[in-house]
């Protein structure tokens, strides 16, 4: 009982950072039905700044991470404006292997600058001091990860459901021209919805790096989140949410009692059957667009 219970928390813990990245994911496609690729590597460079910021340049905590965030932001704003809306008829497909192009461009600029040895990032909270509740224990660093992970999402949430702006941005994802009619600047939404998706996946990188930081280490949880946003529903942000924990969980589960080599294959082999049975997600609407 004691191990079912640990590894539901150890799942938990790992989903939230599936969260974060799986919502990063969702808050783009919401506006611009286009899944950023990138969004793994946005989250990496600005977890490198704020290495940089930390333990090369002696800048102390309430410096570096505030400016690695802004940087994330206008990240965003930058990789929207000069890139994105330059793309002359641009089709799903093709904005797909932008953002493919941009992850490998940032990826490669990480690489170059820091090199491909893993580093120490200094964090306020070690990764190996645990809190522990009877014999089930949690790191500090999973806690505040939770936490960071739960803040943000609500307010996401709340933003998109009763502000003009998340509004906005839900008019611009279903009809472009029509939200143009009605008076919304959609290239400006389309640049902060970006700017916003940059912060909350530099949220998610900074959390990550004091266990890890090599230039490869958003892969696997990028995967994870788009995996858990594709079966959550791509268009809700409480469905990614849910999909991500669900996903921490049952990977979690699987590793634990059945076989850790297949761990990450029976998650995505659950993500294959929900979307065989509901193919947009648990808790997103499925739209037919009639010509």
């Amino acid at each position: 009982m004691v191990d079912f219970l640990q590894t539901i928390v150890s799942g938990i813990a790992a989903g939230s950072t599936y969260a974060l990245m799986g919502v990063a994911m969702v808050i783009i496609y919401k506006t611009s039905e286009v899944p950023n690729f990138a969004q793994g590597e946005m989250a990496l460079i600005c977890s490198y700044l704020a290495f940089m910021l930390l333990d090369q340049l002696g800048y102390p905590y309430h410096i570096a991470f505030p400016g690695a965030l802004l940087f994330s932001i206008f990240l965003g704003f930058f990789l929207e404006f000069a890139i994105l809306r330059r793309a002359k008829e641009p089709n799903i497909l093709g904005l797909i292997v932008v953002t493919i192009g941009i992850e490998m461009v940032l990826l490669g600029l990480v690489s170059w600058k820091f090199g491909a040895d893993p580093q120490t990032m200094s964090f306020p909270i070690s990764p190996w001091d645990s809190l522990i509740v009877g014999d089930v224990f949690i790191s500090y660093l999973e806690l505040l990860t939770l936490a960071a992970a739960l803040v943000i999402m609500v307010t996401l949430f709340l933003f998109s459901r009763f502000s003009k702006l998340g509004v906005a941005m839900k008019a611009t994802q279903q009809n472009l021209v029509a939200a143009q009619v009605m008076g919304i600047r959609t290239n400006r939404i389309m640049m902060i919805t970006w700017g916003v998706s940059s912060m909350v996946g530099c949220v998610a990188g900074i959390l990550i790096s004091p266990v890890t930081m090599q230039p490869f280490m958003m892969w696997d949880p990028l995967l994870k989140g788009f995996a858990a946003a594709v079966m959550g529903g791509m268009t809700s942000l409480p469905g990614a949410v849910f999909g991500a924990y669900l996903l921490g969980i049952t990977e979690n589960l699987f590793g634990g009692y059945v076989s850790i080599e297949f761990k990450s294959s029976v998650a995505f082999a659950i993500i294959v059957l929900v979307l065989c049975i509901k193919p947009s997600g648990l808790f997103a609407r499925h739209y037919v667009k009639k010509v």
